[in-house]
Formats: structure tokens, C-alpha cells, sequence
């Protein structure tokens, strides 16, 4: 397996390595009757808006099995998906379209809602201390080999050049794996407000 830059191309994959993941970690595959949601709202964004900041680990195969994705200012990047991403979502997913009570309707309430996505926080004491946030995600077969740590210190490099002074990430409170992993990788947890059902974690880029 290797890193390497996002290429287009890359959607389906991404959002099936998003899908296999979003259940705190494990695959949420069951859980929905439409798997493109998660994708939909926490990986397609960043390849739309920033693509040049997302990276891919790939079997030899060139096959996606995990990815990195980032924004280097959380504002500006959730105005430019208001623009340039949202609209067509909410028309593709419309309120109603999922079942009541199901796990697909509240993603499709999430999409119509963005009260907690990216530049949401706009203001913030958390936003302007670390104005640059991340997502990761790897598959089992790419996890415990160091690729986690080298696609976050890819995206840490690459936000540091650009002059983001920090970068801040949420994760499930259930969890307890990743949050082991943020810590063990020197991120610290925020001790300001949050939306009750994700841990806030956050990095200094300031000092290399």
C-alpha cells in the first residue's frame, strides 16, 4: 500500500471507505437503506470544494482503502459548499425522502440542516485558534501499519505551509479507538463547548 494524491475518479470508492466507517468506526453498511448519505455529507464536500488537500492510501491494485480530507479555513469552506455543493444534495435527498424514524432520515434532516458542519463555528474562539479542521478514515486493512499518522502529517504539513496556525477534528464519543488514536498522535481535546455527541480535538500547527 502507498499514499498518494486524490485523483477524480476516486468518488465511489471514497464514499464506500466513508460508509465502511461511519458506524464510530465500523461499518454502517446495515445501518442504512441509502449508503450514499454518509458520503454525501462528510466526504464528497471536501472533494468538490478542496480536492488538492485530500489523500488517498491505495493497495497496490490503486484501490482506495482510506483517505485524509481537509479544509485549511472551516469558514470559507463552508460558505463555498453553500455555493457550490449543498443546493444539488438537498434537491437529490429532500425532506421526506427517507423513512420516518430511520437512520436515513436524520442524515437526510443532517443535509438540510448544517448546523453542525463545517464553518458552523464561525466566530468561535475553537475556529479562529485552529481555523483548519480534518477528517480521516481507513479501512481494517490499512489500519495499525502507520498510515493514519502519515496522512495526518501530510494534511498538517500541507495546512502549516499555507499558514494555518491550527487544525481541530470531531469524533464520536463512542469511539474509543480514534480518540486513543488523536492523543497518541498529540492532539489534545477542547475544553470549550460542543454539540454534545462528538469529542473536539484539536493540533497546533504553529510550531512545526
Amino acid at each position: 500500500m502507498k499514499i498518494r494524491a486524490y485523483r477524480p475518479g476516486d468518488e465511489a470508492a471514497l464514499m464506500d471507505v466513508c460508509l465502511r466507517t461511519g458506524h464510530a468506526g465500523n461499518d454502517a453498511t446495515g445501518h442504512l437503506l441509502d449508503g450514499s448519505l454518509m458520503g454525501a455529507l462528510w466526504c464528497l464536500p471536501y472533494l468538490v470544494v478542496e480536492p488538492d488537500l485530500a489523500s488517498v492510501v491505495v493497495l497496490d491494485d490503486d484501490t482506495p482503502v482510506g483517505y485524509v480530507l481537509g479544509a485549511i479555513d472551516s469558514a470559507a469552506f463552508g460558505a463555498a459548499a453553500e455555493e457550490v455543493y449543498w443546493p444539488g444534495v438537498c434537491e437529490r435527498h429532500p425532506i421526506g425522502s427517507a423513512p420516518e424514524g430511520s437512520l436515513d432520515e436524520l442524515l437526510v434532516h443532517l443535509i438540510h440542516d448544517r448546523s453542525h458542519t463545517a464553518g458552523s463555528r464561525i466566530g468561535s474562539d475553537l475556529e479562529r485558534r485552529y481555523p483548519s479542521h480534518l477528517h480521516i478514515d481507513l479501512l481494517p486493512e490499512a489500519q495499525g501499519q502507520g498510515f493514519g499518522r502519515r496522512l495526518i502529517d501530510r494534511l498538517s504539513t500541507q495546512l502549516a505551509e499555507r499558514g494555518s496556525p491550527g487544525v481541530h477534528l470531531g469524533v464520536s464519543r463512542a469511539n474509543e479507538r480514534a480518540i486513543a488514536f488523536y492523543r497518541h498522535l498529540g492532539f489534545t481535546e477542547w475544553d470549550g463547548p460542543d454539540d454534545g455527541i462528538d469529542r473536539t480535538f484539536v493540533r497546533d500547527l504553529s510550531k512545526g
